[in-house]
């Protein structure tokens, strides 16, 4: 993704939209639905013979234990402290692959909190706590993140290089293949995130 020169005197400009992120968003919208959808015509009474085996209650009561791909967008982000040059708007666009059930890497552009182009390589570790709420889960990732430019670039701490390391705790929860995030991005904020899961 081309990166946008660094501006040093005035606040970037956030209006620049390209077609990837309205189709990444209409792609997601569309796979929420399908999903909605799939899910309701399963839970439509059914008959069946009774020689067939019944399906596997681990692939469809929890399909988050058993589906390799994630998609998520941002649809919700709130900062701490006010600072004029701060966007809301982070136009997330995140991919992640679900090694096993803890283990997890994954890849994200989206705005940062000045609107500008930045990226997000990462690995990451998921747990759920508690037996009881199984769609419930934490997660930490860490990896490095680029995009933080000209006056912009000391408000993440270690980027000298331009590229700096972070860690990023987080908190789900889904329905079917449907799920939403609280991410908490360093002190400065949190975003609400909402994605699908593919088989």
């Amino acid at each position: 993704m081309p990166f946008r020169p660094a501006i040093s005197q005035s606040r970037p400009t956030h209006a620049q939209r390209t077609p990837f992120h309205g189709s990444f968003a209409r792609l997601v919208t569309a796979a929420l639905l399908y999903v909605l959808a799939t899910n309701a015509f399963a839970q439509s009474p059914a008959t069946s013979p009774p020689d067939q085996p019944a399906p596997q209650p681990e692939s469809v009561a929890n399909p988050w234990r058993t589906d390799r791909f994630y998609l998520e967008t941002s649809v919700f982000t709130h900062h701490f402290s006010y600072d004029a040059a701060h966007v809301d708007k982070q136009k997330l666009i995140l991919g992640e692959w679900n090694i096993t059930e803890e283990w997890l890497v994954g890849a994200s552009v989206f705005d940062n909190s000045f609107g500008q182009s930045s990226q997000y390589v990462y690995g990451g570790w998921r747990n759920r706590p508690f037996e009881d709420v199984p769609p419930f889960y934490v997660k930490v990732s860490a990896g490095l993140t680029h995009g933080y430019r000209g006056q912009y670039r000391d408000k993440i701490p270690l980027n000298g290089s331009g590229i700096a390391p972070v860690i990023v705790p987080s908190a789900g929860f889904c329905i079917s293949r449907v799920c939403s995030e609280l991410v908490l991005f360093g002190g400065a904020g949190f975003l609400v995130t909402l994605g699908v899961l593919i088989p």
